[in-house]
């Protein structure tokens, strides 16, 4: 084994370490663990071989490629720190944002409340909104129109922007 070593493995870390895309203490894992499969299975090997390099080169390519499939077989470990900074949607935004458009909703015109009632929350179309009020098509684009004006001056007042 000591002659086995001294012999392939410095050209063995050579080989490895550019398999290993250049990390010397994984190249150094491979090559240990070759020289230990060579050592499990020296009854095997062609002692009258011109060079036992290739069979070598063989088993670590063959162990960096099973190193490789089992670091991507799992996800990538985090440490604690991002997720202290992360934000946790906890409804307090959603639940403000609904307040401040009441509100907003309250401050408007009974007729205009109406019609964004009927567009916006029950989501009819002008011509359903129109037979649902009672009133014409053009009046409903109209009070649309300017409910919105109304409410989006009414939201930037109480502090919200688009």
């Amino acid at each position: 084994m000591n002659e086995l070593y001294r012999v392939y493995g410095r050209p063995l870390l050579s080989f490895v370490l550019r398999l290993t895309g250049g990390d010397r203490h994984w190249a150094e894992d491979v090559v240990q663990e070759t020289m230990i499969r060579a050592w499990r299975s020296a009854h095997q090997l062609d002692a009258d071989a011109a060079s036992l390099l290739p069979w070598l080169a063989t088993v670590a390519r063959r162990i960096v490629i099973d190193d490789q499939r089992r670091k991507n077989a799992r996800p990538q470990e985090a440490g604690e720190g991002p997720l202290e900074n992360l934000r946790a949607p906890d409804g307090l935004e959603d639940l403000l944002r609904s307040v401040v458009v009441s509100e907003a909703l309250l401050s408007l015109s009974p007729a205009h409340r109406e019609i964004l009632n009927e567009t916006f929350f029950r989501d009819r179309s002008v011509n359903e909104a129109a037979k649902v009020l009672g009133i014409p098509v053009g009046t409903v684009k109209s009070r649309v129109y300017y409910a919105l004006r109304a409410l989006r001056v009414a939201l930037e007042e109480r502090g919200v922007t688009p």
